[in-house]
């Protein structure tokens, strides 16, 4: 570990917690419906789409009704995008002649996109056509991220309101989202991407001569456009196989650092914007201070393992980091933050390969996304999957002084309590049971690249990061199969989707309650304490759920290796 390293990750995690209040502030904006400097170019544009549409914006929805709107959005996008997969080779904007794609793939790329995981079986390049990439990949981007917004906004009333029937509605918080943050920002992110050297054009390929003379064909596309998105909304999907480790999506050590706060920055900002909605911002910089502190002993650990280096080289008398599957112009650094980072939020964009990380140094990403990647999270899913941890913290507290628990003025009860816990059950379920069934079929064996540990690791990588919609691999996983794309279909769009449910269950139950206010006997929920209740929760939740599969795979890969037997 150098202290230039060092300084990367502390100056990062500052510069996240500075831009937390401004973007915190914009949300808040769109949270309420008020006006923004934006609303006089862009507001027709509102206005004639719920014009178009038949959507009154002003008449609110309870919990049902906005989970059954935004459920039936999700299945009409997700057949949308599967029909334009399957139909992409007779479909025009396809300069390099790409077939369609097949059922098992096309239902898995759908669902991926469709619930903000962007796993990618395929290499993005050699697969589909620049239509299938904008029309059926980065709308989702979009649309994904502004859904979870969405999501976290409801839960944000739920609390906020005092015997109320409503939560807002779906479809004018999921327009504002798109409409006032997501597009104008990612046309200046795009913009500053092309600055950099990231690609923007049509064109499908070009022909290039190398130093030796040899003829080589290289792939373009409407790549910053799309690279602006799957940052900004912790999306993760790269429009090449490589991802943000090839040149063409991440340039510079300024692209990364830029790409890398982008993922942060929003996830940041709900908290602040959380903080406002209840009327007490110490609320939102509390959750912010537990998920920093977190991610920063995250980050540390396996920057501290990949500098550290591989002792079956040291043995050899090969010294130095871990560079296997890095890029030399981000180094151990860069790179463990990033890894770091992407599986902190729900991106899964990856500077460097995880397969190639040292076993520790890859049971941190692993174990980030066990925790649901409520460590800042993805837009809108890391505050509510936080706010189930709150509740289950609560719970113990109010546990342990014999009182009914409160949070933010609202009295925590059976319901609430129940409702978590189910929304919290169901990762550990998707992950644990399809990786238990993965590794005792033919089927499911045949994917793993390694033996051993390091095997078993790539196949419980693969569900963690598909349950918990991150995108991310350990790339050495053969995912391309209809075993494999069924079932981590079936793992993204659990993962997504009754987890969202429960939380717009325990919104509506929220919104129905009076206001509590705290007396003397209250819990307090906004200072030191309470932050390490909070982080404690977490990890005694995550490690006693996930301790066994992590024995088996990242501990017990690296106590063979330090035996010196390699997989």
């Amino acid at each position: 570990m150098t202290s230039a390293g060092l300084a990367l990750i502390v100056g990062f995690t500052a510069l996240v917690a500075l831009l937390a209040k401004p973007f915190g502030l914009w949300l808040f904006a769109l949270y309420e419906g008020r006006r923004t400097p934006l609303h006089g170019a862009l507001g027709p544009l509102e206005r004639g789409f719920y014009r178009l549409s038949g959507i009154d914006p002003d008449r609110e929805q309870g919990w049902r009704a906005y989970a059954l709107n935004m459920l039936m959005f999700q299945l009409v996008t997700t057949l949308f995008t599967y029909a334009l997969l399957r139909l992409q080779g007779v479909l025009p904007m396809n300069p390099r002649g790409f077939g369609g794609v097949g059922p098992d793939g096309a239902m898995n790329t759908a669902i991926a996109f469709v619930t903000n995981t962007n796993w990618q079986w395929y290499s993005g390049e050699a697969t589909l056509s620049n239509l299938s990439q904008m029309l059926g990949l980065a709308i989702h981007n979009f649309l994904s991220a502004a859904t979870g917004i969405a999501v976290a906004f409801a839960l944000f009333r739920g609390f906020a309101r005092r015997e109320a029937k409503s939560l807002g509605n779906f479809w004018a918080d999921l327009t504002r989202v798109t409409l006032y943050l997501l597009l104008p920002a990612c046309v200046l992110y795009a913009l500053f991407l092309v600055v950099c050297g990231v690609p923007q054009t049509f064109a499908g390929s070009i022909d290039a001569t190398t130093l030796e003379g040899a003829r080589q064909t290289i792939a373009l596309g409407p790549v910053a456009s799309q690279e602006a998105i799957k940052m900004l909304g912790t999306n993760g999907g790269g429009f090449f196989n490589a991802n943000s480790a090839h040149p063409f999506e991440n340039p510079t050590a300024l692209t990364n650092l830029v790409e890398m706060l982008s993922i942060f920055v929003l996830g940041a900002g709900l908290t602040h914007a959380f903080g406002k909605a209840v009327g007490n911002t110490r609320q939102g910089w509390a959750i912010l201070a537990a998920m920093l502190a977190l991610f920063l002993a995250g980050a540390t650990v396996t920057y501290w393992q990949e500098a550290a280096g591989n002792p079956a080289f040291h043995q050899l008398g090969v010294a130095g980091a871990n560079m296997e599957g890095k890029e030399v112009r981000f180094g151990a650094a860069g790179s463990a933050l990033f890894a770091a980072v992407t599986t902190a939020a729900s991106c899964g964009a990856v500077n460097a390969m995880h397969d190639s990380f040292t076993a520790l140094g890859g049971l941190v990403p692993l174990f980030n996304m066990q925790l649901g990647e409520i460590v800042i999270g993805g837009v809108g899913s890391g505050i509510y999957g936080f706010l189930l941890y709150a509740l289950l913290a609560v719970f113990i507290a109010g546990l342990m002084v014999g009182r009914t628990p409160e949070y933010v003025g609202k009295k925590i009860e059976a319901r609430e309590v129940k409702l978590a816990v189910l929304a919290i059950v169901i990762l550990p379920l998707c992950i644990l049971g399809l990786t238990a069934l993965a590794v005792v079929v033919p089927a499911g064996l045949a994917g793993p690249l390694n033996r051993g540990p390091h095997g078993f690791s790539e196949v419980l990588y693969a569900f963690t990061s598909a349950a918990a919609n991150n995108g991310s691999a350990f790339a050495g996983l053969t995912a391309g199969t209809p075993f494999y794309n069924g079932l981590l279909g079936v793992a993204m769009w659990l993962g997504r989707f009754l987890v969202i449910v429960p939380v717009l269950a325990i919104a509506g139950s929220l919104a129905a309650k009076k206001h509590t206010p705290a007396t003397a006997g209250s819990f307090p929920t906004t200072g030191g304490l309470w932050i390490g209740l909070l982080v404690a929760t977490i990890l005694i939740v995550g490690g006693l759920t996930f301790l066994p599969s992590l024995a088996l795979g990242p501990v017990a890969d690296h106590l063979t290796l330090l035996s010196g037997k390699l997989y």
